[in-house]
């Protein structure tokens, strides 16, 4: 069962799950898309389960499929639908990051934000 990156990514897209994947199943899109949230995104066919990339996320923002809570739930078909969606040349496996080592107070805030408190 892969892992995936809910939308708690969004907007924040702290790289250290990038860094730690060891099959480099981590991507960010190289342009913007409306469809989509400006985020992480783990390619399920690719992601061998290990696991390695969750601890490292500030954001608390990776979970297992099966794990997922329920205010997340779409998060999994929007992860999975994004690599139909695009060729492999719209991602990149070295996003920029957008806010690394964030604060306790701005992660409770982005958590409260998506309603998930």
């Amino acid at each position: 069962m892969p892992w995936v990156i809910t939308r708690l990514c969004a907007d924040c897209q702290d790289t250290a799950c990038v860094k730690v994947c060891p099959v480099d199943c981590i991507y960010g899109l190289t342009s913007e898309d409306s469809n989509y949230r400006r985020q992480l995104f783990i390619h399920p066919d690719e992601c061998i389960n290990c696991s390695a990339c969750e601890p490292e996320c500030p954001w608390g923002a990776i979970f297992e499929e099966s794990e997922v809570p329920e205010i997340f739930k779409e998060d999994i078909e929007i992860n999975a639908n994004i690599f139909k969606d695009h060729n492999s040349q719209d991602f990149t496996t070295t996003p920029k990051p957008i806010k690394e080592n964030p604060t306790q107070e701005e992660i409770e805030a982005n958590k409260k934000k998506w309603g998930y408190v």
